[in-house]
C-alpha cells in the first residue's frame, strides 16, 4: 500500500471515500470548506490539511472536485513555480476520481508527464450511498503500470474496478455512463406518465416493468422509492447530471456524431433544471418538471 495520500475535495462523495480509504492508509485531507475538513478529520487515520500545498508531497493526490475547471484551478500549471502541480515531486501520481472532460484530462495528462507525475482518472458510479458502503464502481484510465500501483487505493473505495483504457478513457466512459443512465431514466419517466395518462396505475406498471424487458437501474432502484412515494432523494443531483451528460454529448459530436435521442435527452435535463430554479434539486425531481408539463403526476 502507498505510504502517503493526500485527498483534496470532501463533498458527499469525497467525505465516505476518505473514511473507508482511511481504513487502509493514512490520509491527509483537504477542502475549500473548513467544516468539512474537520468532519473528516474526525474519522481515525485522517489528518487535516492547513492549505492543498501541504499535501503536495504525497506519493499520491486524490481529487474528487466537481469539475474539469476545478481540477485546474486547485493544480495550477505545471510549469509555474508556485502552483501545486509544480510542487509534485517527480514519480507521484495524480489521481482524478471526479467527473472531469475526458479531452482535458488526456491534456493535463501530458503536461504532468512533462513533470514526470503519473495520471489516472478514476471516476466512480454508485453515488454517496455505494460510496458509504465502499461499493463503488470505479473506472480507470492511465498507464498501466500507474493503475497497478493506485489499485489497492482503489480497491478500498470499491468492489468493481476496471483498467478502460490510457488517460481520459475513464473520464470517457463515466459521462456515456451517466447519459445512458439518464437516457433510461427520462424514458421510464415518459413511459409512466403515458400509462397514468391512460389510467394504468404506476405501481402496478413498475412493478411489471421490473420483470419485464422494459427494466432499467433507473425502474428498479430509482422511480419507486424516489418518485413514486415521493422522497427525491437519489442522491446526486440535476446540476451534475446535467454537467455529466453534456460532456458525454460534447464528446459524440466532437466525433462527428449526431446523436438524437442523447440529443432529445440532454435538452430535456437542461429544461428542468431550468425550471427547477437555483439550488441543487435532485437527479429524481426531473419528475416533477415533467407533471408541470403534462399534468399527470406519478407521485402519490
Amino acid at each position: 500500500m502507498t505510504d502517503t495520500v493526500t485527498f483534496i475535495g470532501l463533498g458527499t462523495m469525497g467525505q465516505p471515500m476518505v473514511r473507508n480509504l482511511a481504513r487502509s492508509v493514512p490520509v491527509a485531507v483537504y477542502d475549500a470548506n473548513s467544516d468539512a475538513i474537520a468532519a473528516a478529520a474526525r474519522n481515525d487515520g485522517v489528518t487535516a490539511l492547513a492549505s492543498p500545498v501541504d499535501g503536495a508531497g504525497a506519493d499520491v493526490v486524490i481529487l474528487m472536485l466537481p469539475n474539469s475547471t476545478i481540477v485546474e484551478r486547485v493544480l495550477g500549471d505545471p510549469l509555474d513555480p508556485e502552483s501545486f502541480a509544480d510542487r509534485l515531486r517527480p514519480g507521484a501520481l495524480v489521481v482524478d476520481m471526479g467527473s472531469s472532460a475526458p479531452r482535458a484530462t488526456q491534456e493535463l495528462a501530458r503536461r504532468l508527464r512533462e513533470r514526470e507525475v503519473g495520471m489516472v482518472d478514476a471516476p466512480v458510479s454508485g453515488g454517496p450511498r455505494k460510496a458509504a458502503t465502499a461499493e463503488l464502481t470505479i473506472m480507470a484510465g492511465g498507464p498501466a503500470d500507474d493503475y497497478e500501483r493506485v489499485l489497492p487505493l482503489l480497491r478500498a473505495m470499491g468492489t468493481s474496478v476496471t483498467h478502460v483504457g490510457p488517460a481520459g478513457s475513464a473520464h470517457a466512459l463515466k459521462a456515456l455512463n451517466n447519459l445512458l443512465s439518464a437516457i433510461g431514466l427520462v424514458g421510464a419517466l415518459e413511459v409512466l406518465t403515458t400509462g397514468a395518462k391512460f389510467g394504468l396505475d404506476p405501481r402496478t406498471m413498475l412493478d411489471v416493468i421490473n420483470r419485464s424487458t422494459g427494466r432499467n437501474q433507473s425502474t428498479e432502484v430509482k422511480l419507486g422509492p424516489e418518485v413514486l412515494d415521493g422522497r427525491f432523494q437519489v442522491g446526486f443531483s440535476l446540476p451534475l447530471t446535467v454537467k455529466d451528460i453534456t460532456t458525454a454529448l460534447d464528446l459524440s459530436t466532437s466525433l462527428g456524431l449526431s446523436p438524437e435521442v442523447s440529443q432529445a435527452c440532454v435538452r430535456f435535463c437542461q429544461a428542468a433544471l431550468a425550471d427547477l430554479g437555483e439550488g441543487n434539486p435532485d437527479q429524481s425531481e426531473i419528475a416533477r418538471y415533467l407533471a408541470k408539463i403534462t399534468g399527470v403526476t406519478l407521485t402519490g
